[in-house]
């Protein structure tokens, strides 16, 4: 990790020994190590896209192109053990399950430090938690947290994430495994600002089981001084921030994520701006109003990283 900030997107990442090059291939995907390859090959500033849960790397699709239309190259690696597509993750749910912050974070760093130039890091909801971690750790050049999970310190929890929460909250056991959302929870958490109809082409389209882990991590974040779930927000390597929300958002309303910000904005080496889509849920980097929200994303890494 790096000590001290330099020029957002110049900087190459430290070079890797053949012995972690050859762990990084032992350990994430074909898929994944093809487009950090690719990535290294084109040269051009890449960006990592972090999906959240009940989603997968198919999420990020779209922006994609947006941002190599612009001349970046994007990365949408998976978590540890994703299935290959949303079909595989709905049939076989016991791949997902068990998955912690800590473990997902390491994960990434692992394909971050493979690639020769520090990415911009964008994340989703827990994505979004995933890489303000990533940021703390001093492996993110410029980072956008849209509608991101809670860390340890912040504080407020509305009943709308309360009720978000619950079908995997309500029971212990749901630690061990993958929980899928039901049509009706799907609506409520995540397409609340949409009409019946897209709720329900979205849900076929990307909802998958999620982590209960995770959920559990994040709800006792307060609770655990040895959490998961902490950020390092002090840490002058952090670079700029971006918090993004969706004014409707039921799972991460907008007293958490701006809450998140509160906790970030005292990081004085590092631009943080918070930015907030009024009328949008949490379903806005996947519903038909995604572009408003990347444009907005791909501006802010413009400012920092080339």
């Amino acid at each position: 990790m790096i000590a001290a900030p330099r020029a957002a997107g110049e900087e190459v990442m430290n070079a890797q020994s053949q012995g972690n090059s050859e762990v990084a291939e032992e350990t994430i995907t074909k898929y994944e190590m093809e487009q950090v390859h690719q990535a290294n090959k084109t040269g051009k500033q890449p960006v990592v896209f972090v999906h959240g849960l009940w989603l997968m790397p198919n999420s990020w699709d779209r922006w994609v192109t947006v941002f190599e239309e612009a001349g970046y190259v994007g990365l949408t690696p998976g978590w540890p053990d994703d299935p290959d597509n949303v079909e595989e993750a709905n049939r076989f749910p016991d791949k997902l399950a068990g998955k912690t912050i800590g473990q997902i974070a390491d994960y990434l760093q692992v394909i971050i430090r493979e690639l020769k130039k520090k990415p911009a890091v964008v994340g989703h909801s827990f994505g979004g938690l995933i890489a303000q971690i990533l940021a703390g750790r001093s492996l993110s050049a410029a980072t956008v947290a849209i509608d991101p999970a809670p860390f340890r310190g912040v504080l407020p929890l509305p009943i709308s994430a309360l009720k978000s929460a619950w079908p995997v909250l309500h029971n212990p056991a749901n630690r061990n495994r993958a929980v899928p959302l039901t049509l009706e929870q799907f609506r409520y958490g995540f397409a609340n600002a949409l009409d019946q109809k897209e709720g329900e082409e979205l849900f076929e389209k990307f909802a998958v089981p999620g982590s209960g882990a995770t959920l559990f991590q994040a709800a006792t974040a307060n609770l655990n001084p040895w959490t998961e779930a902490e950020v390092e927000v002090d840490n002058p390597g952090r670079g700029p921030l971006l918090v993004i929300s969706g004014e409707k958002d039921h799972t991460v309303p907008h007293a958490i994520a701006h809450a998140s910000y509160e906790q970030q904005k005292n990081n004085n080496m590092g631009a943080t701006e918070f930015y907030e889509f009024p009328g949008r849920g949490h379903s806005l980097v996947i519903d038909h109003g995604w572009k408003d929200v990347a444009e907005k994303t791909l501006a802010f890494v413009k400012r920092f990283v080339h």
